[in-house]
């Protein structure tokens, strides 16, 4: 094992592999990973019957009694499960975008792939009244479609990252309009429906929802792993990357159809839950202080905020709880005004 000046260890095997560890982000990432299992037990022990962090765990390994395993098992464990998911999958669809575009706005719910998959949805819900799985299906099309049709217009001898986030921008805005429309046309039962899934929410989710997203989160987690390296040049530039020997509009199609399909699948698991794409991949980045994404750090600081946005939409109004969408929009609002004022301080804006 050697030591590098730059804070960073690099193993080497005999069979000339290496592998560099980076002591900050990988202890960062533990210990949100600790953080956010904690949150989960916490959060599966709350609701109209309480129960303790030590009779989740009892109940986990196989020693609670019926009535506790039940609403262990089948009710809290998928609806906390799903919540990690969805957030690591934001989070790191999230950190891909915007390292891709080079801009801390350059997240799905900004660049328009959250409103695709909403379009998506909405359209099935009102001009078909479509099942649960329906539903997800046409939030999945509606966000792929989106996604490719955004890189298709942003390409010009490749695709640029203001340009990504200009033509997401404007896809969102008609995208919106189209929404818009889709409610107004709706019948008052149907509407509801759609304002509630629009808000996001992990309300009666069950394991339904969660084995289709485990699924893609399996496959696409390690699609977008695979790239993280020629991510990190892609933020050098094309120029840098490519004398470097990366293949830039390969690995720039591949990112963002693994991200859009990422994201989708999070969408159509719990409806666009807002601000956790936007803020995750900037908090994970700032508290491993990496020169590059930190795609597994960004997608466990995902899985927290959106583990402990649940908690506190059941927690803080246990009479009638919030959708968990409801509870990101204002922790994000608050995180965006920090930011701004944070960047006015360091005279930036």
């Amino acid at each position: 094992m050697t030591h590098r000046p730059s804070s960073s260890f690099v193993l080497r095997t005999r069979g000339g592999w290496s592998l560099r560890l980076h002591p900050r982000p990988a202890l960062v990432g533990l210990l949100l990973a600790l953080l956010a299992l904690a949150m989960t037990v916490v959060l599966i022990g709350t609701g109209d019957y309480p129960m303790s962090p030590g009779e989740v765990l009892s109940t986990l390994a196989g020693g609670g009694s019926a009535g506790q395993e039940f609403i262990v098992r089948e009710l809290r464990l998928p609806r906390a499960l799903l919540a990690l998911l969805v957030g690591a999958a934001l989070g790191m669809g999230g950190a891909v975008f915007q390292a891709l575009s080079r801009n801390p706005l350059g997240s799905p719910d900004i660049i328009g792939f959250t409103h695709g998959s909403a379009a998506g949805a909405l359209t099935v819900i009102v001009l078909f009244t479509g099942s649960s799985a329906a539903v997800a299906a046409g939030a999945l099309v509606g966000g792929l479609t989106t996604g490719i049709a955004v890189y298709l217009l942003a390409w010009r001898r490749g695709v640029h990252g203001y340009r990504l986030v200009l033509v997401g921008i404007g896809a969102a805005a008609m995208l919106n309009a189209v929404i818009g429309y889709l409610l107004t046309r709706a019948n008052i039962v149907d509407a509801a429906r759609a304002v509630l899934w629009l808000t996001g929410s992990l309300n009666g989710r069950d394991w339904e929802h969660v084995w289709p997203l485990l699924c893609a989160c399996v496959v696409l987690i390690p699609v977008i792993l695979s790239q993280a390296r020629p991510l990190r040049m892609l933020e050098m530039g094309d120029d840098a990357a490519s004398a470097l020997g990366v293949r830039v509009e390969r690995t720039r199609l591949v990112l963002v159809l693994a991200g859009v399909l990422l994201t989708a699948s999070a969408t159509a698991a719990a409806g666009p839950i807002a601000f956790v794409a936007l803020t995750a991949p900037q908090l994970a980045r700032r508290l491993t202080r990496a020169a590059g994404p930190s795609l597994l750090s960004a997608a466990v600081m995902g899985a927290l905020l959106l583990v402990a946005a649940d908690f506190l939409a059941q927690w803080v109004f246990a009479s009638r709880q919030l959708p968990v969408g409801a509870v990101t929009g204002v922790l994000g609002g608050c995180y965006l005004l920090w930011l701004l004022a944070t960047e006015r301080r360091a005279g930036r804006i």
